[in-house]
């Protein structure tokens, strides 16, 4: 193992078997290309994108201290877990759990990278290249694929998905931690200020009428 890669203490997934169906499917949803560029229908919308990045990138300072590397990191979070239909800030959490927002990240069983992402997944649904659960958008592509899968097999149960995601199913621990670490990465876009009125043009002053 190279002597920068960093351990890990969380779990990992177990291997299970999965239907061609399942399968195929996964592979599709970590397979496509397209680059982490998010889009607006509105400027208000992309706005709204913008004052969440600003606040997420302030908490993620002292953990990723060059801005183009955090602001990367921060854009294609935001993108994959919103493309799974993941809730951005569990996702930030679950990566602070599990490796600390390191991208090298290494754990005792040999889960990868951000969301220590077991290198099976690479063979069952991907290439077989173990090797590219160290590049970003890889990594977080597969953990949200992943950890999606899981919420859909646990009917919509997100503490029992997080635990199958990290191996220690229906045990509190781990499901508990993501969720207090996802408290710091909770947003709330505060509604748009009012307008000032300028009294001078008050529509409840009343018109001067004639002398």
């Amino acid at each position: 193992m190279l002597s920068f890669l960093e351990q890990a203490k969380a779990g990992a997934q177990v291997e299970e078997p999965l239907a061609d169906a399942v399968r195929n499917a996964l592979s599709r949803a970590v397979g496509s290309s397209a680059p982490p560029v998010p889009e607006f229908s509105d400027t208000e919308s992309r706005l709204a994108y913008l004052r969440w990045l600003g606040v997420m990138s302030g908490r993620l300072n002292k953990r990723k201290t060059e801005w183009l590397e955090r602001k990367e990191f921060l854009q294609t979070v935001w993108y994959e877990s919103r493309r799974a239909g993941l809730d951005t800030g569990l996702v930030l959490g679950l990566i602070q759990v599990e490796s600390n927002f390191r991208k090298f990240a290494v754990s005792p069983v040999g889960a990868r990278g951000y969301m220590q992402v077991m290198p099976f997944w690479t063979r069952v649904i991907g290439d077989g290249d173990a090797s590219k659960l160290f590049h970003m958008q890889t990594n977080l592509r597969f953990g949200c694929v992943i950890l999606r899968h899981y919420v859909e097999r646990e009917r919509g149960d997100l503490f029992m998905a997080l635990g199958r995601y990290n191996g220690s199913r229906g045990r509190p621990q781990y499901p508990d931690a993501v969720f207090a670490a996802g408290k710091n990465w909770d947003f709330r876009d505060p509604p748009p200020a009012p307008a000032r009125v300028d009294p001078s043009r008050s529509a409840d002053k009343a018109p001067s009428g004639p002398n």
